[in-house]
């Protein structure tokens, strides 16, 4: 209303209707239909067009995630671009639900950092819109959609985290988790029906009691048992519960759990992180720029900005393995320091399909609750 009133006061006193909102309306939807840099003219304009939004609203990013922190600090610092983190701790499932609540308005999330289930089903119902940055053929097929309405950027391994100063042995595998000595120490990062890490925590276990990609029931069935036993706790990891000594044992992403054993070393906190070799599960997680972006030429330039060297490195610095790693490394241009301290795996990860993923999303949303009351 108050946007009426005054074009109404101008237009009464005989001046001229405000060009530059027009201007503006006209540059937002040229670069809401934007599909590659190429459409702004080349990466110096889309790098002007972002500029002169010059913001950039973000969700479910949490600073000590992956390094996210410095890659916020680290666009900020490059561009003239303020981004607005809004609730880091948010899930996949939150970060879906913000999109669609939010539609047409200014505080709408502008990018989206989703699990694969979650990224694929937001693709499925159109909320996204499709863009190839500038490393786009560089990015294999299997971790991309072929519309580019999102892509893989960088995961890691499904791992276990253990407090050694307050575990006398740690848990190596899924098996070991059973142990009485475990008892009320054992935490996921989420529940596995909105988060991605907690999903990749099932699927691991599924893995690990004979289960497969198409079968996900044997990972509800094991967190059941392992909830029956005492073992497994109702509380979210997070680093501050970890810090407390709240969540001892944590299944979670090997980049979480190596960052830990880092931020933390110095707190007097001796964690420990290991791959389960009965459940070795590796997950990428995606990158997708909302159909209804508020700043769209913004939400185009992090994304060529998470796939560039720089980017892709950052993730690195942060234990996590980025999508571009094995052309990076071929080209020579992955940092081998950062390369070095990954966290070691035997062998090379195979991914579930989509359909496998959509049945395995659709299994934990109708029986994860039942398993574990």
């Amino acid at each position: 209303m108050a946007g009426l009133a005054a074009l109404a006061t101008l237009t009464a006193c005989g001046a001229a209707p405000d060009e530059a909102t027009g201007a503006a309306g006209k540059a937002k939807a040229k670069a809401a239909t934007a599909t590659s840099a190429e459409d702004f003219g080349g990466m110096d304009e889309l790098v002007a067009a972002a500029e002169k939004e010059g913001r950039l609203n973000v969700i479910a990013l949490p600073p000590d995630w992956a390094n996210y922190g410095e890659l916020i600090k680290r666009f900020q610092e490059k561009y003239k671009i303020k981004i607005n983190s809004e609730n880091p701790d948010a899930s996949s499932a939150d970060e879906i639900a913000a999109v669609k609540a939010r539609k047409g308005q200014k505080r709408a999330p502008d990018v989206l950092d989703l699990g694969i289930a979650f990224a694929r089903s937001g693709a499925d119902e159109g909320l996204f819109a499709p863009y190839r940055v500038e490393a786009w053929d560089k990015i294999p097929d299997s971790q991309k959609d072929a519309d580019a309405r999102w892509y893989n950027d960088y995961g890691g391994y499904v791992s276990i985290g253990c407090d050694a100063k307050r575990i006398k042995k740690c848990p190596e595998t899924f098996a070991d988790l059973l142990k009485p000595e475990y008892k009320g120490k054992v935490a996921l990062n989420g529940n596995p029906t909105k988060s991605g890490s907690a999903f990749g925590g099932v699927y691991a276990a599924a893995l690990a009691n004979k289960g497969s990609f198409g079968d996900i029931q044997p990972g509800i069935d094991f967190f059941g048992k392992l909830k029956k036993s005492g073992n497994f706790i109702p509380v979210e990891s997070t680093p501050a519960t970890v810090e407390k000594g709240e969540t001892p044992i944590s299944i979670d992403w090997d980049y979480l759990n190596a960052g830990y054993a880092d931020q933390f070393r110095d707190k007097g906190v001796d964690w420990k992180v290991s791959i389960p070799s009965d459940g070795v599960y590796a997950q990428y997680y995606s990158q997708a720029v909302n159909k209804e972006a508020p700043n769209p030429a913004a939400a185009r330039l992090w994304m060529e900005f998470l796939y560039s060297e720089e980017g892709q490195n950052l993730w690195l610095k942060g234990y996590a393995r980025p999508v571009l790693l094995p052309a990076m490394t071929e080209a020579g241009t992955a940092d081998k320091t950062f390369v070095a301290k990954l966290p070691q795996v035997e062998g090379e990860p195979s991914f579930p399909s989509s359909e496998e993923l959509d049945k395995a999303k659709e299994t934990l949303a109708e029986k994860w609750d039942k398993a574990l009351s």
